[in-house]
Order: structure tokens, then C-alpha cells, then sequence
């Protein structure tokens, strides 16, 4: 498979980090939704320091921002991290921060573009993730970009006194192939 252009889809990118996307970032941080979606972990805002250290390169993640091709706006970011070069999987992770894109579709492409980057730059065999049950519009996303539903962690998110499982979907490089073909 040629790609005509590894980073860019129809209408973002995925970009480097850029010293100015922090403050972008931290205000991201404010947005409870946006928090509660994007980790399992307490809803708390990141401060301006925390935020310029976030997409430090590692030897086992693959970090992106999410860019407009148009006007070149940041809007989210997307990650393959945990990776296992051994075994040749990853975890995805995706935010769309700014809420103006949020469910136009941009979240699916930036899938797209990280699990080509995922399979044809990387060559892994396996992509991973886990979801909130409650986040309708992401599982959604996962399930037309091939992903299958592996099991559920049960009762393992609490949010205002309800409790919710975490869904583990995956997509194998076989599968995401006959895809793209298809």
C-alpha cells in the first residue's frame, strides 16, 4: 500500500508539538466533559507546566497534535502509547479538545490517520484501547473504524455516583487491512 501522504487526511494533520499549543491545551483542561472523556483518571485540570511537558518523546509512545489542514488550528491530539515492539501492539488514545470540532467527524479521521501511521510506520499487529461505556459517540467511532469489542473491566469508573465499565476494544493489522481494501 502507497500512502500519498503519511500525516495528513482530508481535513487534519497529525503535527509535531509546538511550544505555543500548551496554553491551547491548558484551556482544554477546564472542560469537565472533555476531562471525563479523555481518562478514567480524576477530572482535574493540568497546570501550563504540565501541559508543555505533555508529548515528551519516549521510546515506547508515538505523539501527535491534531491540526486543521485548512487554517492549521490545533484541535486535539492522538497517541499510540504502551507500545510493546516485542509483540507489536499499542494503545490508542485520542482527544478532541476543542469543542467546536467535536462530532463533526474529526475525531474518526484522526483515527484513521494514527492506526495507518499504527500499522504501515510502526508495523504493529495490534492496536488496543478502552472506552467508558457511557461515551456513546467515541465507541461509536471505534466500531466503523474496525475495532471489536474484546471485554469489559466492570464497575471500574465511578463519575457522580454512578459506576461504569471500562469497554477494551481492539483491531488487529489483518483486520484494519481487509478494511481499507474493502
Amino acid at each position: 500500500m502507497k500512502i500519498a501522504n503519511l500525516f495528513w487526511g482530508e481535513r487534519i494533520k497529525l503535527a509535531a508539538v509546538r511550544e505555543e499549543d500548551a496554553e491551547v491545551m491548558f484551556k482544554w483542561g477546564e472542560d469537565a466533559e472533555y476531562l471525563r472523556n479523555v481518562d478514567t483518571d480524576l477530572a482535574l485540570p493540568y497546570t501550563l507546566k504540565q501541559m508543555e511537558s505533555e508529548g515528551t518523546p519516549s521510546s515506547n509512545e508515538v505523539y501527535f497534535r491534531l491540526r486543521t489542514l485548512a487554517d492549521d488550528v490545533l484541535i486535539g491530539f492522538v497517541a499510540i502509547h504502551g507500545i510493546e515492539w516485542n509483540n507489536r501492539t499499542g494503545q490508542l488514545a485520542i482527544g478532541i479538545g476543542d469543542m467546536e470540532y467535536r462530532g463533526k467527524g474529526y475525531g474518526a479521521e484522526a483515527v484513521r490517520l494514527i492506526l495507518r501511521y499504527a500499522f504501515c510506520e510502526l508495523n504493529l499487529n495490534r492496536v488496543g484501547l478502552d472506552v467508558i461505556e457511557y461515551n456513546n459517540q467515541a465507541i461509536r467511532t471505534y466500531e466503523k473504524a474496525g475495532f471489536q469489542l474484546e471485554g469489559r473491566v466492570r464497575s471500574a469508573v465511578l463519575r457522580d455516583g454512578n459506576s461504569y465499565d471500562r469497554i477494551m476494544m481492539g483491531i488487529l493489522y489483518s483486520e484494519w487491512r481487509a478494511a481499507v481494501k474493502g
